[in-house]
């Protein structure tokens, strides 16, 4: 299939400016980009024909794909490839974040690893409050009360026992060679570096990330990170449990302790956590299987929502770029977003209905609300469950966020999303990594404007209600697509559209991740600034919509199997690379 829209795909630079506030029937807090928007790159499509690796950028590429050269599998190369994200793109993850793993093994199946955060036993319900007052946004991002027991190295650790072939040790000495070599600051490091004016607060990250003089360092200049070069050479040899006891451990709790507006993460915390083995969450699509971390995760749930509800409208026979197609594309995520905010938390604390927001009456039934020619405006949640009533939701979820997938000639593969939240998480560096402020994703007041509770509350050991999507596609249980994106709650969209171009618009992996973006998040319809879909503007609002050009920095990283072997969808708005053998 050819469309018009191949012919202008490239876009210029975006501009740095973050969204504005909405107006009309939407809530007041605003949807953010997690991450500035830089320039976008047109890619090719990348072919392998048995072993791929895509992440966020070349160094971490190329540390995944030596694992597979060395006989590793996809777990090892997918490790590997995190640990030097945690140190290139330190604004996105890290050690002191977290994250959601899908593990694809022909042996077993799908394998699903929960490496959220979780808030800290003496979490008070009104964590976010000072002096009387709810905190603003920024307040509370930087802080230490923003900081979540971080979860990336239980889940690594639980994903490699499940599924490595190399030893532990060996996966952290790409990361461990470039911390100590040093590698060269790239201009999205730099850009983003000098569109955080918080690093210069905390004394830890003002020294590492700008010079004597508080600039950002330059492009090309060589950043050494010995501190972290070291707490990788313990894990190494110690594993995981040296991340979450001892030394590293009295660091990490005191710096909350030390912040000047103090956390409560402490030993015990560290101590006590668990990443866990969940349930993949599958839903039936046409002909294949769309499966993606349960709760609470609400990405591939939502995304599912969405595909579910598209399939009963034409929009698989209309233009990608089309007005009539952004209006179809941007009601499911209305109706799905409607359905996340009131039903989706953390399950150990709230009875996710999972199963009955996908049963597919109650989708045929959410797609029968959508008018061909009118829209919704802003969308109320469905009731999946007769018995229960939706909850509030007041959340603002802002976390800064990459991803990789992995897929090795044996066929096994990885898809993993992770995260430290708002751009450089906290800001508290220990040790040469960043703390995250996750605990942002709970809602910042406990109650909405009508003072029902939020499902989304902080709550102690709970974990924050993600966006993350990490996705496999399955047809004939054996993966076809692999994905997942950065970008805050706007990953799902990313997602969904991703897979609706692939599998309904009979795309290649780089034309499905170089299409513009557009979506609602149930407030305005959104447009990716400085690309060809602004044109539909006016035509949007004549059915209705209220319009937003915005920049849209996604990620969005595919492995897809094809007659010929694989290929990979880089995404032209980040610096990440695709290397197969």
């Amino acid at each position: 299939m050819k469309h018009a829209w191949m012919r202008g795909l490239a876009a210029g630079a975006l501009t740095l400016a973050l969204a504005g506030l909405a107006q009309g029937r939407e809530p007041a807090a605003p949807d953010l980009n997690p991450e500035a928007a830089t320039a976008s790159v047109q890619r090719e499509k990348v072919s392998s024909a048995a072993s791929m690796v895509v992440t966020a950028h070349p160094l971490a590429t190329r540390a995944g794909l030596s694992m597979l050269d060395q006989g590793g599998s996809a777990v090892d190369a997918a490790i590997a490839s995190q640990l030097v994200l945690g140190l290139v793109e330190p604004q996105s993850s890290g050690l002191g974040g977290g994250g959601f793993l899908l593990l694809f093994r022909p042996d077993k199946g799908l394998l699903s690893y929960d490496g959220r955060e979780t808030a800290p036993a003496a979490s008070p319900l009104d964590r976010f409050e000072l002096d009387g007052k709810t905190m603003s946004f920024k307040q509370a991002v930087n802080s230490g009360r923003s900081v979540g027991v971080p979860g990336l190295m239980r889940a690594l650790e639980l994903m490699h026992q499940d599924g490595g072939r190399l030893p532990w040790a060996s996966l952290f000495r790409p990361a461990i060679d470039l911390a100590e070599q040093g590698f060269e600051v790239s201009p999205r490091l730099h850009a983003l570096i000098a569109d955080n004016p918080g690093l210069a607060d905390k004394p830890a990250a003002r020294a590492y990330f700008l010079d004597e003089q508080g600039r950002p360092w330059p492009v090309g200049h060589r950043l050494r990170n010995p501190a972290y070069a070291q707490v990788l050479k313990m894990l190494a040899q110690q594993g995981a449990d040296a991340f979450y006891t001892g030394e590293l451990a009295r660091d990490m709790a005191a710096a909350v302790a030390a912040d000047p507006i103090p956390g409560d993460l402490s030993e015990a915390d560290l101590r006590d956590y668990r990443a866990l083995r969940r349930e993949p969450l599958c839903m039936d699509w046409q002909r294949w299987a769309l499966c993606g971390m349960a709760p609470p995760s609400s990405g591939p749930l939502t995304v599912m929502q969405m595909l579910g509800i598209l399939q009963h409208t034409p929009i698989a026979s209309l233009e990608p770029q089309s007005a009539r197609a952004i209006h179809y594309f941007a009601e499911a995520g209305r109706l799905a977003f409607a359905d996340r905010d009131a039903w989706v938390a953390d399950p150990a604390f709230v009875a996710v209905p999972q199963q009955a927001m996908l049963a597919p009456d109650y989708l045929k039934a959410r797609a029968a609300l959508i008018r061909p020619d009118r829209s919704l405006g802003h969308a109320p949640p469905g009731q999946p469950l007769a018995d229960r009533q939706p909850a509030g939701d007041n959340t603002l979820e802002l976390p800064s966020t990459t991803h990789l997938s992995v897929a090795d000639a044996q066929g096994q593969v990885v898809s993993m999303t992770t995260s430290v939240e708002s751009a450089f998480g906290s800001k508290i560096m220990v040790r040469g990594f960043l703390l995250n402020n996750q605990l942002t994703d709970f809602a910042l007041s406990p109650r909405d404007e009508a003072g029902r509770l939020s499902v989304n509350r902080v709550e102690p050991g709970k974990r924050p209600r993600s966006s993350m999507a990490p996705m496999m596609v399955l047809e004939k249980d054996r993966p076809v697509i692999a994905l997942g994106s950065p970008g805050g709650s706007a990953i799902i969209s990313y997602v969904a559209q991703t897979l609706t171009g692939m599998l309904m618009w009979n795309l290649d992996a780089q034309q499905a991740v170089s299409l513009p973006h557009y979506g609602s998040r149930n407030r305005a319809t959104e447009l990716e600034a400085g690309t060809a879909v602004t044109a539909q503007a006016q035509a949007l609002r004549a059915m209705g919509h209220e319009v937003r050009e915005q920049p849209f920095p996604s990620g969005t990283h595919v492995i897809r199997w094809t007659q010929n072997g694989l290929e990979a969808g880089v995404d032209p708005r980040r610096e990440g690379l695709a290397l197969g053998r």
